[in-house]
């Protein structure tokens, strides 16, 4: 399928893996990247040392386009941000923050950069900055969310901005996808399907926990502070839920989500970890490749598309 983003980026299918911080390392990226899509290497709030690492070895496992997500609060961010040129990385994708005092460094070495936005505001700002495209994220993705559905972003930032939109937040399959397509979007990103890719290396009972989500079991924590983040309810939710309607400060609650995410991917701890995912997590029933889960994804939407 050829869209903008696929010209854009040089891949075969309009499909971008989430930059998921500590879930998206080198052995999913490539394997998305190797599957036709566009995987990404999610920095989050690691070392820049370690983003270089995770680069060359994403380098050994696919010659195809891959990625960067840089989380723009990491304190290494300058120091990422020069690992990227320096590694020939193809794509950027930026998410907390406003990447524009590294867009001239990055452009001027043929970078592809897509920032996340949550409003229209936003998009149109990213592109007045120069970017070449926008991700639309609505908030019904897992992690850092804003307040507007995928269903309502995604038609407005694409009526406000010129550049490609892809579009993210509750897309899972080629339903998902082939509804995206309809709102105007030239690209789809998908993070919880992937985290229980064959080639992720979450844990299993992080996994185990999405397969058996229901609708229902996606919570969002940090609603009083501004800094909202949906999971899968558990022990670590209900206690943050509790502390934030007693009005505890934002230094307690965040004393209580130190170190959860890695608790939860590389412990397997879903008791007091955090869960990252999103509300589709309740549609996620298999374990597959990421080559089968993309060709599934295509079929679906094209067939849909077509008819």
């Amino acid at each position: 399928m050829k869209t903008k983003i696929t010209e854009l980026l040089g891949i075969e299918y309009p499909i971008i893996q989430g930059g998921m911080a500590w879930v998206a390392e080198y052995h999913l990226a490539a394997a998305v990247s190797e599957a036709g899509g566009l995987g990404i290497i999610g920095a989050g709030g690691a070392p820049a040392s370690f983003v270089r690492e995770q680069i060359q070895k994403t380098k050994e496992l696919t010659k195809k386009p891959f990625g960067v997500n840089v989380m723009l609060m990491n304190p290494e961010a300058d120091e990422i941000a020069k690992v990227i040129v320096e590694e020939g990385v193809q794509v950027v994708t930026t998410g907390a923050g406003n990447p524009g005092k590294y867009l001239a460094d990055w452009k001027a070495a043929g970078i592809k950069v897509a920032p996340v936005v949550a409003s229209v505001a936003l998009a149109k700002m990213m592109e007045r900055a120069g970017v070449d495209a926008v991700i639309a994220e609505g908030t019904e993705s897992g992690g850092h969310i804003g307040s507007a559905t995928t269903m309502t972003l995604v038609p407005q930032v694409v009526d406000a901005v010129s550049i490609p939109v892809i579009a993210a937040g509750g897309i899972a399959d080629g339903r998902g996808f082939a509804a995206a397509m309809m709102l105007g979007a030239e690209a789809v990103q998908m993070g919880t399907r992937f985290v229980v890719a064959k080639e992720s290396i979450v844990h299993e009972n992080y996994k185990k926990k999405i397969l058996a989500a229901k609708d229902i079991d996606s919570e969002v924590t940090g609603t009083t502070h501004g800094h909202p983040v949906r999971q899968i309810r558990n022990n670590m939710t209900r206690e943050y839920i509790k502390l934030e309607k007693a009005g505890a400060p934002f230094e307690e609650l965040e004393q209580l989500t130190l170190g959860a995410l890695r608790k939860a991917v590389v412990d397997g701890d879903t008791v007091n970890g955090t869960l990252m995912a999103g509300q589709i997590a309740g549609m996620v029933k298999e374990e597959m490749t990421c080559a089968e889960m993309i060709q599934e994804i295509m079929t679906q939407a094209e067939s849909l598309l077509k008819s």
